[in-house]
């Protein structure tokens, strides 16, 4: 039944993996630290940073399994995250005071080199034609 299995990281999408697990361990590590030694002083970044640790390592993992549930499963979530990091990123412009601290997500990840808007976008091309892909196959 593995055998079956759409393998998503082949190509773009091996890129994709090791971009992805980059951004868990600096977002995971970055928020765990703030959180755990001054997380009464901005809870709600440290708190978003850390929910984009858990979403990285979700679709990580989605990628990393491969097939076609997987890839709806990562296809979805790289929805949410780019909602997240628009969302987000327009709060911080609008509202800078509501975040007195950045987020892995504010001003559109430009902290990280504007990576949390590009990634989602990028896995979200990549996963919509690894679907044609398998079609094409079939």
């Amino acid at each position: 039944m593995a055998a079956e299995r759409t393998r998503l990281i082949k190509g773009p999408g091996l890129l994709l993996v090791w971009l992805y697990g980059v951004m868990v361990v600096g977002a995971l590590s970055r928020s765990v630290y703030q959180i755990s030694t001054e997380f009464d002083r901005a809870p709600l970044p440290y708190s978003l940073s850390l929910l984009a640790a858990l979403v990285y390592a979700f679709i990580t993992y989605t990628l990393v399994r491969g097939g076609e549930t997987a890839r709806r499963a990562a296809l979805a979530c790289c929805a949410a995250e780019l909602v997240g990091v628009v969302v987000v990123g327009a709060w911080t412009l609008v509202e800078p005071s509501a975040f007195p601290d950045a987020t892995v997500w504010s001003d559109f990840g430009m902290g990280y080199l504007f990576i949390p808007v590009l990634l989602p976008v990028t896995a979200l091309f990549w996963l919509r034609r690894s679907r044609t892909e398998v079609r094409a196959a079939a």
